[in-house]
Formats: structure tokens, C-alpha cells, sequence
């Protein structure tokens, strides 16, 4: 059985792909590690590679907003990435960056043991959800694999480059909250 702190330093010095050299810093995951909801973005920016912290940029400020839109803290969530080392200038994850650090993240969200994955955007979805899957089409739908139930939205980041996709997202936000209600055993809202 994996512990936090053994699998956190195997993942620092994993050399599965060549993200690792060009990191400053490991992002792991942050939050509740017993969270029943676990949010899994694409991979670090900027900000997050200086401070080894998934979404503490101007997209993780947006993610606490769209949280405090439900009354829900960040601190009783878990947030990861499928990808814990930063892609140069923040291009999306390649497929074999993503098959190098997709172990980590699973063994993660079996630590965790959540009821409820939210995939922030495509890439996300992509990888837990299914391969084809469109985020502009398939927004908000649940699914559930071996007993969790996932939900995509769109990425902060996306929704800071177009507004538009603001209400959408906040339809997305209003179901998670009916889920949560209706599938948490502690009392989340």
C-alpha cells in the first residue's frame, strides 16, 4: 500500500520523460488527501512550477472563485494534474508525457479514494474519461467508472481567454454541487 510520502518522493525522481529536466519544482497535488472530490488538471504553469503548487496562477485564483460559487473550500478538495512536471511555455502535455506520469496519478487518486473526479478540461478528459471526448459537446455529463462518477468542465485557464464559456461552466459548477449532495457521505455544502 502506497503512503503519501513514498509515493510524493518516487515521483520527484521519476526520469520517465524529458519534462524533468526543465522543471524547478515537483507538482504533486495539494488538498485534502482523504477529499471524496478530486479536480485533475492538464499540467503545471508557470506559476505553479516556481511555487510546486497546482493552481496558484491566475487560473487557480479563478478556480477558488468558481469553488466559492458552490460554497465549496479548497482545502477539502484534492487538485493534481495528469502531468506534474511544467510542458515548456505551457503547451499541452504530449501523449508520452502523459503515459510517463499517468501511474502517478492513478496511485494518487487511490490514495484519495474520491467519489467525484472533475476533469478541468480537455486534456483531462481525454485521458480519464475517453480519447475522443469534446469538451465543447460534452461538458457537464456524468460518468461513472469502477464506482466514481466524472464530470468535465471547462479549464480556468480556457475560461480566462474566453468569457463566453463563463455560463457554461457555471452550469457544469451547479451540477457538481447536486452530485456532491447527492453522493458524499460528509457534509461538503
Amino acid at each position: 500500500m502506497d503512503s503519501w510520502q513514498a509515493l510524493k518522493s518516487e515521483c520527484a525522481a521519476c526520469r520517465g520523460c524529458s519534462l524533468c529536466k526543465t522543471r524547478h519544482s515537483l507538482v504533486f497535488g495539494v488538498g485534502d488527501e482523504q477529499a471524496e472530490v478530486m479536480f485533475i488538471g492538464e499540467g503545471p504553469g508557470e506559476q505553479e512550477d516556481l511555487k510546486g503548487e497546482p493552481f496558484v496562477g491566475p487560473a487557480g485564483k479563478l478556480l477558488d472563485d468558481m469553488l466559492k460559487m458552490i460554497d465549496l473550500e479548497r482545502s477539502r478538495v484534492y487538485i493534481a494534474n495528469i502531468v506534474k512536471c511544467r510542458p515548456p511555455g505551457n503547451r499541452d502535455p504530449q501523449n508520452i508525457e502523459q503515459d510517463a506520469c499517468r501511474g502517478w496519478l492513478d496511485r494518487q487518486i487511490a490514495l484519495v479514494n474520491p467519489k467525484i473526479i472533475v476533469c478541468l478540461g480537455r486534456i483531462s478528459a481525454k485521458a480519464l474519461i475517453d480519447p475522443d471526448f469534446r469538451i465543447t459537446r460534452e461538458h457537464g455529463v456524468w460518468y461513472e467508472f469502477d464506482g466514481r462518477r466524472f464530470m468535465a468542465t471547462y479549464h480556468p485557464s480556457a475560461l480566462l481567454r474566453d468569457v463566453s464559456k463563463r455560463p457554461e461552466a457555471f452550469m457544469d459548477l451547479r451540477s457538481l454541487r447536486k452530485e456532491i449532495r447527492a453522493v458524499c457521505d460528509s457534509v461538503y455544502l
